[in-house]
């Protein structure tokens, strides 16, 4: 008999696999290392005179709110670890990379090699919440747990509809001969129902504190509620071919309304205490999390070798892509007085450093700019060993070097911040045309004050800045719209939203513009990016023109082409970096294909459209 491709082995579909399911979760939280070891310890002394293990496991694991505790934080490998974390807009339009995916290649990517249809986790998240009903525990102590699972098993997911579109909704363990292993694709709106279910239980319910940020409390429920809700009903308002305009507000509204409440009374805060020129950065680069503005992180811990290897992603030319922004991107922060970038007569021309001078102070705490300083001394743009356009990123970098040769890092990775809260609340009521100036002034302006912009905080827009529109938003006419999402994409870049947004916006096609970096004014002058009286980089064309006699700090780039980099106008002009991608006319790149694998097993699911 074929069998449905749900879960990998029938090891786990059994109830023996509890001691797996409540393997050690040390990468995330070093506390809870201790009752996972005992629980352990305690499953596997089991002699032949006992009980079956999977009845002791049971008993153990159901019949104590530690037991509970214990199995919840099994839940936690499901989050984005400390390998991912800090590289979740690897694949991002404003992002040039030297390796493309092949999602995004013309001809690379097919069902026969697609991925991620997984559902064990799910299958240990339903687990627990069936089994969970020993009545030695108290009801409230059981439905704070059970929230968590449900918490946990609607962010799994959004997951499969963002990558997926329709999935099976499965709500129970199931066994080796459930019919439901064949069961067929669910609609999105069966399964987002369900979501909103599961998440308005984790509200309800969950009593645990917010803590130090790395578990799941009541206010992480809310942020994730304002998060899908905003994605569900921008992706229905836009992707008219589904026929869901009609349900895509009362998501928007379930957006606001979460993101609203946890606003009221959560408790949090933009972090501020590190000043204009630190604090934006100060969320990404502390090593305990930030918990005034963070609702859930990562951590990490050099006490019990716990690291990740964020430098080593953002400065090393081997073992990243060597993720590099584009200017057309950089051009959309704006200048310290409020006012775009772009309205500068002479702005597409103008020299690394003076375009930097007078910007939102987010862009000098997301890449490199003058000022900028490693180990005390002065770092410009590393053309030598990563960056291609000029723009690099320090978002999640250590200043220290010593950081950058493997997996050394301590800081600490944002999940969920009070800052997506506050834009997804924004971009709710814009997109439902209810957002006010006393809403503006509580959320992008607020983050704009925080940046160091000074004007237009307190009023919503009432012009449509042209380039943002041209460049990235053509078919929004509203200014309030484009703004906003202005905001939300200079605020969350790299933190793994950016390729989500542009599905749920219908704009995949931005995937593919081109990779533009910093205006070079010539060939074979010596640049000083950062204006510390050193020379940086030079640019030439062709190899026998490769220029010698350089100064150390100086280094020479070469723009024929043989390397991906060209200029736009051949001898002068911006940075161009090639990259082969493609987004098809057809729409299909909006959801990932089924596996061919899942099909054959499971022939009642059906594929994607045009895949």
């Amino acid at each position: 008999m074929k069998r449905a491709c749900f879960y990998k082995n029938t090891d786990e579909n059994r109830n023996a696999s509890s001691i797996r399911l409540l393997k050690n979760n040390y990468f995330r939280m070093k506390k809870i290392l201790f009752p996972l070891m005992l629980l352990c310890t305690l499953l596997v002394s089991c002699n032949l005179t006992e009980d079956p293990q999977a009845s002791v496991s049971s008993k153990l694991i159901f019949g104590t709110e530690s037991g509970l505790k214990t199995y919840t934080y099994s839940f936690y490998n499901n989050l984005p670890d400390g390998g991912s974390a800090y590289a979740q807009d690897a694949m991002a339009d404003y992002g040039a990379v030297n390796s493309i995916d092949a999602f995004i290649k013309k001809g690379a990517y097919s069902a026969a090699v697609s991925t991620g249809w997984s559902w064990t986790s799910l299958r240990n998240i339903n687990y627990f919440i069936q089994n969970c009903t020993n009545q030695s525990v108290s009801e409230s102590v059981r439905n704070n747990y059970i929230g968590i699972a449900r918490f946990f098993r609607a962010w799994f997911y959004y997951n499969m509809v963002v990558r997926f579109g329709d999935v099976p909704w499965i709500d129970k363990a199931l066994s080796v001969d459930d019919p439901t292993l064949y069961a067929k694709r669910d609609s999105r709106t069966t399964v987002m129902q369900h979501v909103i279910e599961d998440l308005d239980f984790a509200c309800n319910n969950i009593t645990e504190s917010a803590g130090d940020g790395t578990l799941i409390s009541k206010w992480t429920a809310y942020a994730l509620k304002s998060r899908i809700c905003l994605f569900e009903g921008t992706f229905e308002k836009y992707h008219t071919e589904l026929g869901l305009t009609s349900s895509a507000a009362n998501y928007l509204q379930l957006a606001a309304t979460s993101a609203k409440y946890l606003m009221d009374n959560g408790g949090y805060k933009l972090y501020t205490a590190a000043g204009t020129a630190a604090s934006f950065r100060t969320l990404f680069t502390s090593n305990s999390p930030v918990t005034t503005e963070v609702i859930l992180a990562v951590a990490f811990n050099s006490n019990a070798s716990i690291f990740s290897s964020a430098n080593w992603w953002w400065t090393s030319s081997t073992y990243g892509p060597r993720w590099s922004m584009t200017k057309r991107f950089v051009n959309t922060f704006l200048n310290s007085d409020g006012t775009p970038f772009t309205d500068k007569a002479n702005y597409a021309t103008l020299g690394f450093y003076d375009e930097c001078q007078n910007r939102d102070a987010r862009l000098a705490q997301t890449i490199r700019t003058p000022g900028y300083k490693r180990d005390g001394n002065a770092a410009a743009p590393n053309f030598a060993s990563y960056v291609y356009t000029g723009y690099q990123p320090i978002k999640y970098c250590l200043d220290g070097m010593s950081y950058d040769n493997g997996q050394l890092n301590t800081n600490s990775i944002p999940l969920i911040r009070y800052a997506e809260v506050l834009l997804n609340y924004a971009e709710a009521k814009a997109e439902l045309g209810t957002l006010t100036d006393a809403d503006w002034n509580a959320t992008v302006g607020a983050l704009r004050s925080r940046a160091g912009i000074t004007g237009g905080l307190t009023a919503k827009p009432t012009a449509v800045d042209g380039y943002l529109q041209a460049n990235y938003f053509s078919a929004v006419s509203d200014p309030v719209i484009l703004e906003v999402r202005r905001e939300r994409s200079i605020e969350l870049a790299l933190e793994g939203f950016r390729f989500t947004d542009l599905k749920r916006w219908k704009l995949g096609d931005l995937m593919t513009v081109t990779w533009d970096g910093i205006y070079v004014p010539a060939l074979n002058t010596q640049i000083d990016l950062d204006g510390d009286g050193t020379t940086d980089v030079l640019f030439y064309n062709g190899t026998a023109n490769k220029p010698s006699g350089l100064p150390a700090t100086c280094t020479a780039i070469n723009v024929d082409g043989s390397v991906g980099i060209t200029l736009s106008n051949g001898t002068y002009g911006n940075i161009i970096f090639a990259g082969d991608r493609y987004w098809y006319p057809d729409g299909r790149q909006y959801y990932y294909p089924i596996p061919t694998t899942a099909i054959t097993k499971n022939p009642n699911l059906t594929q994607n459209p045009n895949w």
